[in-house]
């Protein structure tokens, strides 16, 4: 690649030793391959108040590499949202809003963004990341993540200066774009630095809708699952494009649609010119082809080429290896797969797509600012 790319990443379990006892803390590992293929920023988001302060110490770190920005939305069973969902509740009541501690929520989200606004200002970079996900209302209700959602769009609206947005939106797109217009106008005019819906996996209609507001598209694997997810991805036009990974989720596995873009299959024996008829004539392709030579039966128990090369070995986490990624673990460094994918499904060079997504994402979060 040709430009630095962000790459969003939560301040998440899998990154740190505790996670699993198998390996020592391989973080300096991730982000060192990150830069190795061109992820030269990280931003690195926050779902709850744990993980906004994890984000901000590692920021704090590697603070040539790394920016964090602050939120939380109800996708996690741990997040900042005025509500506790208690395993006792129903599914469907799980987490209601409740006024003393909505308040108390937003206080310290408050006070939370004031703190690193004033001890890290070159930290911090954005809101979020926050939202509706009505695919995961096991661990919150609708009815909370609609009230937690608003409330920290008032707060986001009240910040001065303020903070561009990092957004989540997931089969919520007519309350998502409801609550942003009142917060910031019918028009979005009073959201003065923007923002990403991130991860996006909508209709066409739905992100022609968000562009249409000035909001920006962040594509990653979850974006590349379906056919339909990449009609969509096509038409999303390159000033409004921005490319992340997500990790340690959102991978692009064998099973999405965007995975035979990564296919680089190695030629079989070149096959022979099927002999001529007897008469000249060029043979039935029945009959040519059984005279084609027959490529070797594999055999049992022989290991099966790779189909997608692998930059840098991957191995399962009982078997950690310095130097290796863990298998299932998504990681900056998969970045270039997003990329790959997406230039070929818009039918546009890598370069050309980086270079996009990487002037986007310095105009709405300013990283060339914290250099």
């Amino acid at each position: 690649m040709s430009a630095p790319q962000p790459s969003s990443e939560p301040a998440s379990e899998p990154y740190k030793p505790r996670y699993i006892d198998r390996h020592p803390d391989d973080l300096k590992d991730v982000i060192g391959r990150a830069k190795e293929v061109g992820c030269a920023k990280l931003i690195v988001t926050g779902s709850d108040f744990t993980s906004s302060r994890d984000s901000l110490e590692l920021a704090k770190e590697f603070r040539r590499s790394a920016m964090f920005c602050k939120g939380g939305h109800g996708r996690h069973d741990e997040h900042t949202t005025p509500c506790e969902p208690k395993d006792s509740e129903p599914t469907e009541h799980r987490g209601e809003p409740d006024a003393e501690t909505s308040a108390k929520v937003i206080d310290e989200l408050t006070t939370l963004l004031a703190d690193a606004r004033s001890s890290s200002k070159r930290h911090l970079v954005a809101m979020g990341e926050f939202g509706l996900d009505y695919d995961r209302l096991n661990f919150c209700s609708k009815a909370a993540q609609l009230h937690s959602f608003e409330a920290q769009l008032k707060v986001a609206a009240s910040v001065q200066p303020q903070l561009p947005l990092f957004l989540h939106s997931r089969a919520a797109h007519r309350d998502f774009v409801g609550l942003l217009k009142g917060a910031f106008g019918e028009k979005l005019e009073r959201l003065e630095k923007g923002g990403v819906v991130h991860s996006f996996t909508g209709t066409i209609e739905e992100m022609k809708e968000l562009m249409d507001l000035g909001l920006h598209i962040g594509v990653n694997g979850c974006s590349l699952k379906t056919e339909e997810n990449l009609v969509m991805v096509k038409e999303i036009t390159l000033d409004r494009i921005m490319l992340e990974t997500d990790g340690p989720w959102c991978e692009v596995r064998p099973s999405h649609a965007g995975y035979q873009y990564l296919m680089e299959r190695k030629p079989g024996p070149e096959e022979p010119e099927p002999a001529p008829a007897p008469n000249g004539e060029p043979q039935p392709a029945a009959a040519a082809a059984q005279q084609q030579t027959k490529r070797p039966k594999k055999q049992k128990n022989q290991k099966k080429e790779p189909d997608v090369p692998n930059r840098f070995k991957v191995v399962k986490k009982e078997q950690w290896q310095q130097g290796a990624m863990i298998k299932g673990r998504n990681e900056p460094c998969t970045i270039e797969r997003v990329a790959k994918i997406v230039a070929a499904v818009k039918g546009v060079s890598i370069e050309e797509l980086c270079e996009a997504s990487w002037r986007n994402t310095v105009h709405v979060f300013g990283l060339g600012e914290a250099d």
